[in-house]
């Protein structure tokens, strides 16, 4: 699933190529991909585009007050194309939702891999008339979001575990499966420490952990193409998605929780003092 990080540098790549370009066409291919209906699609089109942006996880293309928002959900990405294809967009095995056309004929595609159809797509006036965005959490990564910011989160949270408050949206913005393992990696924490057991040394921990990993993924992400920005997540991650791997800290084998529809990756050395969480449902919570 693409995160901040990724989120980051698509919605960035989009800017340097959509700002200031005419939109000349939208075509939906994935009828149930669209949320809102207000404002049709074709309302973009004729549309200079100002600025993309991103809320969250949510791409915001902005073109004179109108915007259209998508979230690429667990299997979504963005294909970008010099010349559009002059095939009428239908669906097929290639999973495409949306393809936009600009008016020099090069463009973008929305496409979802898999039968799960998540991927959202939002055409508003306000990025809050969509509900995701509304609720979001503050952004881990803006200025004002302060040690004393995430200490009232971790309060707020309660008996919640890290993992889960990490991947939160509501309380925190961006940070998904991938590098809420990561960040907890860094702190060197359970993932199913309650939020409210951490010391003032502990929360101050997690906050550094989750800015700097955080920070590290946005800097390498930007600039690379497109194509190459799943490939570069996976070989940065060093424990999620390493399940069996070594430690490149303490030398111990990588662990796996699976749950229902996923699963977390975590270093019994470094987070649990070597004692394995074998089974979500089985396993006590870990100090």
């Amino acid at each position: 699933m693409p995160e901040m990080p990724e989120v980051a540098a698509v919605a960035s790549a989009l800017d340097d190529k959509l700002r200031g370009r005419v939109i000349a066409s939208g075509h939906l291919v994935s009828f149930s991909a669209l949320k809102t209906f207000r404002i049709g699609l074709e309302a973009l089109a004729g549309l200079e585009t100002d600025r993309v942006t991103r809320h969250g996880k949510f791409i915001d293309v902005e073109a004179q007050g109108v915007h259209l928002i998508f979230h690429l959900a667990r299997a979504g990405w963005v294909t970008w194309h010099d010349v559009a294809p002059k095939v009428p967009a239908r669906p097929g095995k290639s999973g495409l939702a949306l393809r936009i056309v600009l008016d020099d004929d090069s463009g973008f595609s929305l496409t979802e891999a898999g039968t799960q159809k998540h991927l959202a797509v939002y055409v508003v006036t306000d990025p809050a008339e969509v509900p995701g965005i509304a609720a979001l959490g503050p952004d881990p990564l803006a200025d004002d979001f302060t040690l004393d910011s995430f200490r009232a989160v971790l309060a707020d949270a309660g008996r919640s575990q890290l993992k889960g408050v990490l991947r939160d949206q509501k309380r925190l913005a961006g940070i998904g499966n991938a590098y809420s393992d990561e960040i907890l990696h860094a702190a060197k924490l359970s993932p199913f420490k309650p939020a409210d057991s951490l010391d003032e040394a502990g929360g101050a921990a997690l906050y550094e952990a989750m800015r700097t990993v955080l920070r590290g993924a946005v800097d390498a992400a930007a600039g690379l193409p497109l194509t190459d920005l799943k490939d570069a997540k996976r070989a940065s991650m060093r424990v999620h998605g390493r399940a069996g791997e070594t430690c490149d800290e303490c030398g111990a084998t990588i662990a796996e929780v699976s749950f229902a529809d996923s699963s977390l990756q975590y270093c019994p050395g470094c987070q649990t003092g070597g004692k394995p969480l074998a089974d979500r449902r089985m396993s006590k919570l870990l100090k």
